[in-house]
């Protein structure tokens, strides 16, 4: 075993010493690796693979809304009412006032994008009643597109006077500053600054707090005034109703909270009879 391991040794001296360990081939320099969306790309391309189409976006078409469009995205129902006969005026005591002259007054709600409030919360709608010709005439007013807000403000504008009795349900607290705010945004006089307004919401409050759940005007409609809506879409949900509208859905909902608000410029209408005979009656 020596001899041989000898003899190796001397074969290895021949032939030039120790053979070094042969070193590694150094790797070729990596490529940058490929984005994921190119990748995918030469794949198809490999495969012969068309892309995906882009998802559509889809416009429902069950768009339409009742009236006339009187401006860009902005679109006027109207309707007439048969109504009692109007007294010369009406007793004012309810509100502590004198009397209130039926042909000054203008009732009016909006629907707006949330309830509390700011510079960020819009009215997509107002509606208004007042009486004409005998009998009570409705006009709603409908931003269909968010550019339409201008038109519709200026459109309102005509429809208040010098001397218009503003009437509303809570519009002190909410549906006049909010409007106030958008005229002022706009950068347009707000008609409504300085008119006597009389706010059913407080002369209800003392006559039935306590007398039944809550002083909502829907509970007095069903309470006092003896109205019950049917199929009728919650205050609450006219913002989404409108949002889905603007993305393109239905217009069914928004067709249901055009009906709501109708409703409720009719009702105003009707307490105002009702608290004013109260008051008078004492």
């Amino acid at each position: 075993m020596s001899l041989t391991l000898d003899k190796l040794k001397a074969l290895k001296r021949q032939a030039g010493g120790d053979i070094p360990a042969r070193e590694p081939a150094p790797l070729p320099a990596s490529t940058p690796a490929r984005p994921a969306q190119a990748s995918i790309e030469h794949l198809r391309q490999l495969l012969r693979i068309r892309a995906p189409a882009p998802p559509m976006v889809r416009v429902d078409s069950d768009r339409s809304l009742p009236g006339v469009e009187i401006a860009p995205g902005l679109h006027l129902r109207e309707a007439i009412v048969a109504d009692d006969a109007l007294p010369e005026s009406f007793c004012g005591a309810f509100d502590r006032k004198d009397a209130l002259d039926p042909s000054r007054m203008l009732f009016f709600d909006t629907e707006t994008t949330g309830l509390a409030g700011g510079t960020g919360t819009r009215a997509f709608m107002i509606g208004a009643a007042d009486w004409h010709g005998g009998a009570l005439r409705i006009r709603q007013l409908t931003m269909r597109t968010m550019a339409a807000e201008s038109a519709m403000l200026d459109a309102f504008r005509e429809w208040v006077a010098p001397d218009t009795v503003l009437v509303s349900y809570n519009g002190k607290c909410y549906d006049a500053p909010l409007l106030a705010t958008r005229y002022r945004l706009a950068r347009k006089t707000n008609p409504l600054f300085g008119l006597q307004h009389v706010d059913l919401l407080y002369p209800t409050r003392r006559r039935y707090r306590g007398v039944y759940e809550n002083c909502r005007l829907a509970t007095i409609e069903r309470q006092v005034l003896r109205i019950v809506r049917e199929d009728d879409l919650p205050g609450s949900e006219a913002p989404s109703a409108w949002l889905s509208f603007l993305r393109g859905g239905s217009a069914q909902n928004l067709r249901r909270v055009l009906s709501h608000n109708h409703q409720d410029v009719v009702s105003l209408s009707r307490l105002l009879r009702h608290l004013s005979i109260a008051g008078a009656q004492g």
